[in-house]
C-alpha cells in the first residue's frame, strides 16, 4: 500500500465509529464499528493479489499466443499485428504455434441486476466469431473461448491451463473502454509472458 493511503484508511475506520458514539451513544457507535468491519472484510475479499501472472516463457514447452478481446478485432492493421505475432512464434519453434482467442463475458449493470447473463455471453461470442473469422481470412487458425467477466481475472484463469508465451490484449481506447485501459495498465507489469496491447475501433464490451 502506498504510504499516503494509510492515513486515509485510518480516517475511514475511525471517523464513522467516533461519529456514531458522539451522535447516538454506545449503541450507534457499536453499529458503526460493525459496518466498518463488514466493509473491511468486503474490500479484503475483493482485493486481487498483485503477484506475477503466468509462467516464464522460457519454461513453456510450446509457443502459444493468447489474444484477449474486449473489442472485436477485424481491422486489417490489427489483424496483421496478430498474424505477425503468430509468425514470430512459428519461427522460434519447430511446432506450429497455438493461437487462442479469449473474450470475457463482461456483464452490464442492468444485466447483473436482472440476472441476465446470456446477453453478455452472446456479446462475447459475437466478438469471438468476428475476430476468429478475420484471423482465418489472414491464414491464422485460432480456437475461441469465453472467459471471466473481469479482463485480468480472465487472463489469469486462462494462463493456468494455457501457458502462453505472448499475450495480446485488444481493447477500445481509454474513453470508450475504461475497463480495457485499466486491465492493460495492470497486466503489463504482472505478466511473465510478452505483452502487447492493440487499440481497435468499434464498440467495446459492456
Amino acid at each position: 500500500m502506498a504510504p499516503w493511503k494509510l492515513p486515509l484508511v485510518v480516517l475511514a475506520i475511525v471517523v464513522p465509529v467516533a461519529a456514531g458514539f458522539y451522535a447516538g451513544g454506545p449503541g450507534a457507535g457499536v453499529g458503526a464499528a460493525a459496518l466498518v468491519a463488514v466493509g473491511i472484510v468486503v474490500v479484503a475479499v475483493r482485493e486481487r493479489p498483485r503477484g506475477a501472472i503466468g509462467e516464464s516463457p522460457s519454461g513453456v514447452d510450446r509457443q502459444r499466443l493468447l489474444v484477449v478481446v474486449s473489442s472485436a478485432v477485424e481491422e486489417p492493421e490489427a489483424i496483421r499485428e496478430i498474424v505477425d505475432a503468430a509468425a514470430r512464434t512459428r519461427s522460434s519453434s519447430a511446432a506450429d504455434p497455438e493461437v487462442l482467442v479469449l473474450a470475457p463475458a463482461q456483464i452490464g449493470f442492468l444485466d447483473r441486476w436482472a440476472s441476465d447473463l446470456e446477453g453478455a455471453r452472446r456479446e462475447a461470442q459475437r466478438r469471438l466469431v468476428i475476430t476468429v473469422a478475420s484471423l482465418a481470412k489472414a491464414g491464422v487458425t485460432a480456437e475461441a473461448r469465453v472467459g471471466d467477466e473481469d479482463l485480468v481475472q480472465a487472463v489469469e484463469d486462462q494462463l493456468q491451463s494455457y501457458p502462453a508465451t505472448e499475450v495480446i490484449l485488444a481493447t477500445g481506447d481509454a474513453e470508450e473502454d475504461p475497463a480495457g485501459e485499466a486491465a492493460a495498465i495492470e497486466l503489463e507489469p504482472r505478466l511473465r509472458a510478452e505483452f502487447r496491447r492493440l487499440v481497435v475501433s468499434g464498440p467495446a464490451a459492456r
